[in-house]
């Protein structure tokens, strides 16, 4: 059983976008006047935050975010915390952020215990996954690309997602990100891997999940007929094709001549 404490923890607040323009008395008087009107109209944004602690006998997740987008989690491997923000944001800084979800781990443990022991092993909700699959760029032969198998709607977290090429287990190239947590309580995953896209390639993306009860999950994606050619190999088709055409005109040519020729005597 994985369990979530607290199972759904949303918290909504308001966030009063107000201006501070101590730092501007050097600016003109006209200027921050204008800047001064700004605070009094100030915008009120509406903003969801959420905290989640999961933990199983084999499973352990600690995760924190807003607005559905994930930007912090603990990872247990390393023993550290993990800012998943873009670059270009403000990192999020809590001294003993990481020990204090060790410790929550220790309280969901303990209050899984309990639950299951009050509630006699209820069954354990558990919902299935939905699957896609699409390449991240536009398809070309012979250029690398990423295909991406996108699993989302499911619950509890635990899933296993494969790949092959042609009916071959492919490992290489595979990359696979954190469970990000969806707003009805389910979550989502993404899984990449790395190809070269050649004519008549099949890959397929499988999925397996307890709500499954053993019928594993397969999309498949094959490189498309129409897939243009690829930068390498256009300029050599070009200039063939740019000499056969030569090739047609001056055979055209050399036969009107002739004909005229002939006409002539």
């Amino acid at each position: 059983m994985f369990a979530f404490f607290p199972p759904k923890s949303f918290n909504s607040y308001t966030l009063q976008k107000k201006k501070c323009f101590s730092y501007l008395a050097f600016v003109s008087k006209s200027i921050l006047i204008y800047l001064l009107s700004l605070d009094v109209c100030s915008i009120s944004v509406l903003h969801n935050d959420f905290k989640i602690n999961g933990c199983s006998d084999t499973e352990k997740e600690s995760v924190c975010g807003s607005d559905g987008e994930e930007i912090w989690h603990a990872d247990f491997i390393q023993q550290m915390g993990v800012n998943t923000l873009p670059d270009f944001a403000d990192a999020l800084r809590f001294p003993g952020f990481y020990e204090s979800s060790i410790a929550a781990q220790e309280a969901c443990k303990q209050n899984l215990a309990v639950c299951i022991k009050a509630y006699k092993s209820p069954p354990e909700e558990m919902d299935p996954p939905e699957t896609s699959i699409y390449p991240k760029n536009d398809v070309q032969l012979g250029v690398e690309n990423s295909l991406v198998c996108h699993v989302t709607g499911f619950f509890p977290p635990p899933v296993n997602i494969s790949w092959t090429k042609n009916n071959v287990v492919v490992t290489e190239g595979e990359s696979l990100s954190r469970y990000r947590p969806r707003n009805d309580g389910t979550f989502h995953i993404f899984s990449s891997v790395d190809i070269v896209p050649e004519e008549r390639d099949i890959y397929s993306c499988t999925v397996n999940h307890r709500a499954l009860q053993g019928q594993a999950q397969t999309k498949i994606w094959g490189v498309p007929e129409t897939t243009a050619v690829s930068p390498r190999l256009g300029p050599a088709v070009f200039c063939g094709a740019g000499f056969t055409l030569a090739l047609l005109g001056a055979a055209t040519g050399i036969f009107f001549f002739i004909k005229t020729f002939s006409e002539c005597n």
